[in-house]
């Protein structure tokens, strides 16, 4: 895992410096995968790397495992509450779509847009700092199209992509992330109670053990070949009409 970790951080200074950027920026939602990318940009960057909360409605608890994750990194600390944001957008959208608003579909369109809020707010701090925003997104994630197009999929730089869940944990320890915070249910944060896991209807540990090549139940199998199927737009360049 020393090798894994000082070989992240040597790709991400890399990166860094062949964009001619300054720094490194990450948002910090409490969960494991951006724990661990703050703790690798601050390695990469001491005195040039940001972690910004970005509080939306958000369980307190996830609030508070951000500030551990803050803290034990040494990162500096950013807060941005989006909550006043978010409102005046969404009611706002709305109060102008009118009749046309589709009720069934506002819960995902609103996690959506708060995904996408943020990835705003991110880029108008790293181009203040002249930063790359850096992207946490794992192997399961990535397969599977766990992420919000051009909302915390959009990012500079993956640094994680090519490593399972089981294994971004291990990271965490070998970093030093706060147990709670390498213990907890993974969420994305989307709405009251969301839960990674089950919005997807299988498991990390499933996914993990599929994208190893590992005999995984059927069950769990169609679900993540269905999810690598529909998602395959947000993997792929965008189309390009060509005359």
């Amino acid at each position: 895992m020393e090798k894994h970790v000082d070989e992240i951080v040597k790709w991400i200074q890399e990166q860094v410096k062949q964009a001619g950027c300054n720094g490194a920026i990450v948002g910090v939602s409490g969960g494991l995968d951006s724990a661990v990318v703050a703790f690798l940009i601050k390695r990469a960057f001491p005195d040039h790397s940001v972690g910004v909360m970005m509080p939306l409605n958000s369980n307190p608890r996830d609030m508070v495992h951000a500030k551990q994750v803050i803290e034990t990194s040494g990162i500096t600390g950013l807060t941005i509450d989006l909550t006043d944001t978010h409102r005046t957008l969404w009611e706002t959208l709305e109060s102008e779509l009118g009749d046309t608003f589709q009720q069934d579909a506002a819960r995902l369109t609103n996690a959506n847009l708060r995904a996408r809020l943020r990835m705003s707010t991110l880029y108008a701090i790293a181009s203040n700092h002249h930063y790359l925003v850096v992207g946490t997104d794992n192997a399961s994630e990535w397969y599977t199209g766990y992420f919000t197009k051009y909302g915390d999929g959009g990012v500079d730089i993956l640094p994680l992509v090519d490593f399972t869940k089981q294994e971004v944990r291990e990271m965490a320890a070998y970093l030093g992330v706060p147990e709670e915070v390498i213990h907890k249910n993974p969420s994305a944060d989307l709405w009251e109670g969301q839960t990674d896991e089950n919005e997807m209807g299988t498991t990390y540990t499933m996914i993990d053990a599929y994208v190893k090549g590992q005999k995984i139940p059927e069950k769990d199998k169609d679900i993540i070949e269905r999810m690598h199927r529909v998602s395959e737009h947000k993997r792929n360049p965008l189309p390009q009409y060509r005359r």
